[in-house]
């Protein structure tokens, strides 16, 4: 064996067992439970021998034919993408502005777009109760200001609901896209400016195609925090709310665990998908 062999040899060993560790854990962590739930769901349910020993789709059929699961599918989806959405429009000029500011309170901005994400979603969605409420903050300050005549309930909404999950995934769109954004040189849009392009035709044909990378990673990783979201639509959505987390926990809880593993895989296989979907798009818009 020559030299660069055995280079090659020892470079091999080296990252084996560099990485072996994590991928054992990760393996038995995730993969292995992942396969039990997988056979899990093709069981059946009786409601004397709870579970029973089956190989059968029947879960993964009530899923699709049921008008109440696909409600909680097609919800789930739908708020997933507005908030998704909501974070770039919102996330985007916040981002903007970190990425480009030489203000000496730099520092200070990004702790305060950082510290949210030590607060948990359970505290962070009671914060909104107190606010959405029928006689939270925001309500009677309506009141008191004479714009409403009557209480304002916002509480047990699915605008509640997109509040709350838009709060909890903003700043990791905000960090995300401004790691890019500080790395795209400024010359390049005083460079658009110098050439007479307006603003709105250096931020389209500049600013966001080079931006495109940060854009993409934030929105897969916003989206799919929307989609696995339980305390935030549990809390602000009240009891009458489906989503479809919430209501995996809803079926483990009536101990009816093959429909609950067959709703779990559903919604990670839409998780997936839709997050291919959309990283192939942005990857396109990139390109072109």
């Amino acid at each position: 064996m020559d030299t660069s062999s055995q280079l090659r040899s020892g470079t091999v060993i080296s990252a084996s067992s560099l990485i072996g560790p994590a991928t054992i854990l990760v393996a038995l962590g995730v993969i292995v439970p992942l396969l039990f739930l997988l056979r899990y769901s093709l069981n059946e349910y009786d409601p004397r021998l709870l579970m029973v020993e089956a190989f059968t789709p029947a879960n993964y059929v009530d899923f699709f034919t049921d008008p109440y699961f696909l409600g909680a599918f097609f919800t789930t989806v739908r708020i997933s993408v507005v908030c998704t959405l909501a974070c770039i429009l919102l996330g985007f000029p916040l981002a903007y502005v970190l990425a480009r500011t030489q203000s000496r309170f730099k520092n200070l901005m990004i702790i305060a777009v950082v510290i949210p994400l030590f607060v948990g979603n359970a505290v962070r969605a009671a914060g909104w109760m107190t606010l959405l409420g029928s006689q939270g903050f925001l309500s009677v300050t309506l009141m008191d200001l004479g714009i409403t005549s009557t209480m304002t309930e916002i509480m047990f909404s699915e605008t509640a609901v997109v509040i709350g999950i838009i709060a909890v995934n903003l700043p990791y769109m905000v960090l995300t896209l401004q790691s890019v954004l500080e790395s795209v040189n400024r010359n390049l849009e005083e460079a658009a400016f110098s050439l007479g392009a307006p603003p709105l035709t250096m931020f389209r044909r500049v600013l966001w195609p080079l931006s495109m990378p940060g854009i993409a990673a934030g929105t897969i990783l916003t989206f799919i925090l929307a989609m696995n979201a339980y305390a935030t639509p549990v809390l602000l959505g009240g009891p009458e709310f489906r989503m479809l987390a919430p209501l995996v926990y809803g079926q483990f809880q009536m101990n009816n665990w093959p429909l609950a593993a067959a709703i779990a895989f559903v919604l990670m296989a839409t998780t997936l998908l839709l997050t291919v979907v959309a990283s192939l798009v942005t990857r396109q818009s990139f390109r072109n």
